[in-house]
């Protein structure tokens, strides 16, 4: 390749007014002086390209025709045919625009080393980064090498450590140039100091105080790194298995922060107030352990509980005066209302809850908006990393890429691959069967388990009283759900194997929503059975703690076998694959399943919510022991995907997933209780009311009452909370909103896909114009 024309500028040093040279921050008079430099630039260039352009685009242009006799790899052009070429803006404005930056900073470097400039720190911001325009190069025309480096190290050594520091490593010179820099730094550094240390000891104190900075910045290092939960372990895990994986630890950093949130709020306005003013004391019964996997017994009277809670004001002076006496004590300033807290709690819980998930969703959305083709190039060329120096962050980055490159390669090949009608039709009816025995299944385990609890229920009532008894059958049915969560999924892998689906993408999604049906089938027959309490319940304790006590033990029975997963389905395989088989194969992590336990569990915390304010707690316990549970098992027991694939969208399916089936089921079904289902009549903050809304309602009333002044804001809760139809018409909009949303994002992809296909097309029609161009001159020299 011929090397560029050298272009040489001939301006005076004197040319400024007043005999003064232009400042180097004064970036104006600066790019003035380069106008003739533009002006000359453009007239060499037109003498200088047809014979750059020959040697230049011999291979660019390899499809235009040959000349007769010639090698068609490396045809030749006519002077017109390059000259036209040489026109087009591609081929010239880079060109161009590179000798005259080349050319300014060879100016910049001169005008800088001036005598009469002054010092660098003493310069605006804006005019210290020419210091990295700074020609390393031999040059004999003017100094050496080595006296250009001695110049730089005495400008550098003006400076302040940190902006040596920054100054070293934005500076475009190789490696091994920066550490040579960096190792005449260190020594004239050294005499330096010690003459400064000779001149100005340093202080007791002073040492004490840099000491106290220099730990202090460290603590706030430590503590920012603490506030990223699981960073380094995410690392890992996407390192090694691959962005599949890793979405499920994601998401569940996700439902974390979640139950956060709701948690954060109950405890402050519910939990923390009937603590601090507790209701009267009824005696606890004695703490046996076994509460722990039933909720029941001593938990029973405790703040996990909505049976424990109060429905008076709770700093009310005198709470127990007889109607019509008069309290001695003032009424206080700010009346706690219980039941009004308790209820406006869990709707602003659901609320920060779906503006999170809606949140989530539509930004998921817009990180997936265009396409992966070019990604390969772009991890190839640009994915390193060189500021990691440590050994073991280079390992691990290494591995990431290494995955991130299988994943990209299995997703182009995924699409090369095509089927003959034959095959394609036996697929079809292959799936069709699989969906039947698969809906079948679900449909199946639901009827088993409505009647599987009708006969618990029939067989709790034939055993009497015994304590023991009791709480032990009360664990039969969430053991029955849960060893069918766990089962059918298994089946489920069965029937994707006999499906054989070429890409991993769609073998997920068929599993994900395979065990979504079953799941929401479980679900909705559940949520019937609490909204009927009488079939689970017993008419004098109070139901809403028995629903918050079933709803607990199917979490902690979810958690159990969960573990029980890891043991066995993980760990035992692992050990029977090398022991027996003596293979160096490990199982697989079952991604699906994984990701729908977890929704499954949130659900039943979002379900529980109302029933049991601390469920939010203890959801959160469980996920977290469920991630180092997870991730030690999945670094002990498994293997990477043996079909590497790219998960940049499962993070959106899952967390889609979540928010409109499972979510809106879960506020749904709150809201039928909230409007419709009546209270206890003995106990929790909505006792003696026929709906808990109309708690809500009550405290309506008194502010009227109390305050003619806020009439308005009656009729606005009559007329827009009260109104069925308004709150339709609010989630209808709400859910259009959203619906715009991903269409608009689709929008975007199509566009981008559109785009590219653009610019392929773009690449042949210059491709057809450059031969036409070149026959047509061939034609006319002939």
């Amino acid at each position: 390749m011929a090397q560029p024309p050298s272009i040489t500028l001939h301006v005076p040093e004197g040319t400024e007014s007043d005999g003064q040279e232009p400042s180097p921050d004064n970036e104006r008079a600066l790019h003035t002086s380069f106008h003739q430099l533009i002006l000359e630039q453009s007239s060499l260039i037109e003498a200088d390209l047809e014979l750059e352009l020959q040697e230049r685009d011999r291979d660019a242009c390899a499809v235009a025709w040959p000349e007769p006799g010639q090698d068609e790899e490396h045809p030749s052009y006519s002077s017109a045919s390059l000259q036209i070429l040489a026109s087009m803006p591609s081929r010239t404005i880079g060109r161009n625009l590179g000798a005259i930056i080349s050319q300014c900073c060879n100016r910049t470097a001169q005008l800088r080393r001036r005598s009469t400039r002054p010092p660098l720190q003493q310069l605006s911001r804006a005019a210290r980064p020419s210091l990295r325009q700074y020609d390393l190069e031999a040059d004999p025309t003017r100094a050496t090498l080595e006296d250009k480096r001695r110049q730089l190290v005495k400008e550098l050594l003006s400076l302040s450590p940190s902006q040596c520091s920054h100054m070293l490593l934005t500076m475009p010179v190789s490696l091994v140039e920066k550490r040579i820099l960096r190792r005449q730094l260190s020594r004239q550094r050294g005499p330096l100091r010690q003459r400064a240390h000779h001149r100005a000891p340093f202080s007791p104190c002073g040492w004490s105080k840099v000491y106290v900075l220099v730990s202090q910045g460290y603590r706030l290092l430590s503590l920012l790194r603490a506030a990223q939960p699981w960073h380094y372990a995410l690392k890992q895990i996407g390192g090694r298995f691959g962005s599949s994986v890793l979405s499920y630890f994601l998401f569940l950093k996700t439902l974390v922060v979640l139950n956060f949130f709701s948690f954060l709020i109950l405890l402050a306005f519910v939990v923390v107030p009937q603590a601090v003013y507790p209701p009267a004391s009824v005696s606890p019964q004695p703490f046996t352990g076994l509460e722990l996997l039933t909720g029941a017994g001593y938990f029973t009277r405790s703040l996990l509980y909505c049976g424990y809670y109060s429905n008076v004001t709770l700093n009310d002076p005198c709470p127990s005066s007889p109607e019509g006496s008069v309290c001695p004590l003032a009424a206080p300033v700010l009346p706690y209302n219980m039941p009004l807290a308790y209820l406006f709690s869990v709707g602003v819980s659901f609320l920060v809850t779906c503006v999170l998930l809606v949140y989530s969703v539509s930004r998921s959305f817009r990180g997936n908006v265009g396409s992966s083709k070019g990604d390969l190039a772009i991890k190839v060329f640009g994915a390193w990393d060189f500021k990691v120096i440590q050994r073991h962050s280079v390992k691990l980055q290494c591995e990431n890429i290494c995955t991130q490159l299988k994943e990209l390669l299995v997703e182009l090949r995924s699409r090369s691959r095509s089927r003959s009608c034959s095959q394609r039709l036996g697929h079809c009816i292959v799936m069709l069967l699989a969906w039947l025995l698969a809906l079948g299944s679900a449909l199946g385990c639901a009827l088993a388990v409505h009647y599987f609890s009708q006969h618990m229920r029939m067989e709790q009532q034939a055993r009497g009283s015994g304590r023991w008894q009791q709480e032990a059958l009360l664990l039969v049915l969430p053991l029955v759900v849960s060893f069918l969560n766990a089962l059918m999924p298994h089946l489920y892998n069965l029937l994707a194997m006999w499906e054989k689906q070429d890409s991993p993408v769609t073998q997920i999604y068929v599993a994900i929503f395979r065990n979504l049906i079953l799941k929401t089938m479980v679900l909705i027959l559940l949520c019937y059975q609490w909204l009927n309490w009488s079939v689970i319940c017993s008419t004098e304790e109070c139901w809403e703690t028995c629903v918050g006590q079933d709803l607990y033990r199917f979490m902690v029975m979810d958690f159990i076998f969960a573990l029980l997963d890891s043991l066995f389905g993980e760990l035992l395989w692992r050990l029977i694959l090398e022991k027996r088989l003596k293979t160096k194969q490990r199982p697989e992590f079952d991604i699906a399943r994984n990701v729908l336990e977890l929704i499954y569990g949130q659900t039943l915390t979002w379900l529980g919510v109302l029933f049991s304010p601390l469920l939010p707690a203890v959801q959160m316990l469980k996920l977290l022991l469920l991630f180092y549970i997870k991730k030690t098992s999945l670094m002990q027991n498994c293997q990477s995907p043996s079909k590497p694939w790219q998960a940049s969208r499962m993070s959106t399916i899952f967390i889609t997933l979540l928010c409109f089936p499972f979510f809106l089921g879960a506020a749904a079904f709150l809201s039928y209780t909230i409007w419709s289902v009546q209270p206890s009549e003995t106990c929790g903050p909505f006792r003696g009311l026929g709906t808990i809304y109309q708690s809500g309602k009550r405290w309506v009333l008194v502010l009227e009452k109390s305050n003619p002044n806020i009439t308005w804001f009656a009729w606005v809760h009559q007329h827009l909370l009260e109104n069925t139809s308004i709150l339709f018409l609010m989630s209808m909009a709400v859910i259009a909103v959203i619906y715009f949303n991903i269409q608009v994002v689709r929008g975007h992809r199509r566009v981008i896909r559109l785009l590219q296909e653009q610019i392929v097309n773009d690449g042949k029609d210059r491709t057809f114009l450059i031969e036409k161009l070149h026959s047509v001159y061939k034609w006319k020299d002939r």
